[in-house]
């Protein structure tokens, strides 16, 4: 099992490699664009010794996050298996966050929506019985405008995690999604059909597009 994970949803752009039974390969950057999104490619599979063509399947953060990132991700995952076939999945960017969180109880994601409003989902983490396994993750709440329910809940002290920033704020803790952890969700799914986790990007808010009436011209 060989799978190279992209994550660039967020300001901090990754790819890691899993092979075998984990992470064996990871590059990152930290809020800056110096690096190209296939140079960071190589360096992971560089650092996994895999080429490019021993590859199983190409997981793809799909956010919800940053439009350029996510399309940037899917496009060369797309490429990729038009070129060589490998197979492609698709996982939300805030179930890979909700996977790194490493608390128990509830806890909420929140990213900024623009116009002075913020989308929130909340998780749940179930208490491990035994300290060698993982926590159970689930959604609770899908993403929704923010409420003065979830207000409230932030002043009491739930976790609030901002995938979409790089340093802390407020009430909240940046926690940017990893590509490592992303591949690590892509081998849970490895043998599931690709068609239920299909490269559709994450948007919260649709687009609004006005189309302007047309121009009129000697008095037609």
């Amino acid at each position: 099992m060989k799978i190279l994970a992209l994550e660039f949803s967020s300001p901090m752009r990754g790819a890691s490699v899993f092979a075998g039974n984990g992470v064996t390969g990871r590059a990152c950057e930290r809020g800056t664009r110096e690096m190209k999104p296939f140079a960071l490619i190589e360096v992971a599979l560089r650092e996994a010794g895999i080429g490019r063509d021993e590859l199983d399947l190409i997981a793809v953060g799909l956010g919800p996050g940053s439009y350029a990132g996510i399309r940037i991700a899917m496009a060369i995952a797309l490429g990729w298996n038009l070129a060589r076939g490998t197979r492609l999945i698709g996982i939300s960017s805030a179930d890979c966050v909700a996977h790194q969180f490493n608390g128990e109880g509830p806890f909420s994601i929140m990213i900024d929506a623009q116009r002075n409003e913020f989308f929130v989902a909340r998780y749940e983490t179930a208490p491990r019985r035994d300290p060698t396994q993982r926590f159970s993750t689930k959604l609770i709440e899908p993403f929704h405008l923010m409420t003065e329910a979830d207000r409230e809940r932030q002043g009491a002290g739930e976790p609030f995690l901002r995938p979409d920033v790089l340093d802390h704020g407020p009430g909240w803790f940046a926690l940017a999604p990893d590509s490592a952890q992303l591949a690590h969700l892509a081998a849970e799914m490895f043998f599931m059909p690709v068609e239920k986790h299909p490269l559709e990007p994450i948007y919260l808010r649709k687009a609004q597009f006005v189309k302007a009436p047309l121009p009129k011209f000697g008095g037609l």
